[in-house]
């Protein structure tokens, strides 16, 4: 059994959809832009921010509109992190059997790093050894970089880790890390799109994710 997991955040651990299409659609109403549907988020999402508003935003939209536009979500995304945002069903039961066993959790994620520290203080205080986010110092996913961050600062050898997402670039992170991925499907991806990928271990709930850790 792999001792080392490590997961990815939204649409893995949290459930964000809502309040991430209520801040992308802040940010464009502020910009005079036409709203989103959630689903169209939903599929924008999983590359940062910045890819998130350029995927959201007519193509005809300037290059400083993009940044201003991501400075708008950030503002607002910020004040309003929390509001319909929560954790998975079974997710806190399963953090509490991973630590029963003598697991190390960390979480890496392509939020912006401050989101990623204030959420899991707010949703998973104590969880989480390590916990990375955005930032100009590593490399976005599916770059192995903060995977492999997170590793140096467990002290920990990647042959005992897992990575545990919902998309595609959480498969494509743990492919590029070396390490093996199970995919969740109550995230923001289909396990279609993951298996079209090559993607061979899917998590239909929590539980199973455990009994998946333990034969890996």
């Amino acid at each position: 059994m792999k001792n080392i997991i490590i997961f990815d955040m939204d649409g893995t651990i949290l459930n964000t959809l809502d309040d991430l299409a209520a801040s992308v659609n802040y940010a464009l109403r502020r910009m005079g832009w036409p709203a989103r549907g959630k689903d169209e988020i939903r599929k924008a999402l999983g590359n940062g921010v910045k890819v998130l508003i350029e995927k959201s935003l007519p193509p005809e939209a300037a290059p400083e509109e993009v940044l201003k536009c991501v400075a708008e979500f950030k503002a607002y995304y910020s004040k309003n992190m929390y509001v319909k945002t929560a954790p998975y069903p079974g997710i806190k039961e399963l953090f509490e059997a991973l630590k029963a066993r003598g697991c190390r959790l960390a979480v890496v994620s392509n939020k912006f790093d401050s989101a990623v520290q204030e959420l899991c203080d707010i949703y998973f205080k104590g969880v989480f050894e390590v916990a990375i986010g955005e930032s100009p110092e590593v490399r976005k996913k599916p770059a192995p970089d903060s995977v492999f961050k997170a590793l140096k600062e467990l002290k920990a050898d990647k042959k005992d880790a897992v990575y545990i997402g919902d998309s595609e670039v959480d498969y494509n992170t743990a492919l590029n890390s070396g390490l093996p991925c199970i995919c969740v499907t109550w995230g923001f991806r289909d396990a279609a799109e993951l298996e079209k990928l090559g993607a061979k271990f899917f998590a239909q709930t929590p539980a199973q994710v455990l009994d998946l850790i333990e034969t890996l």
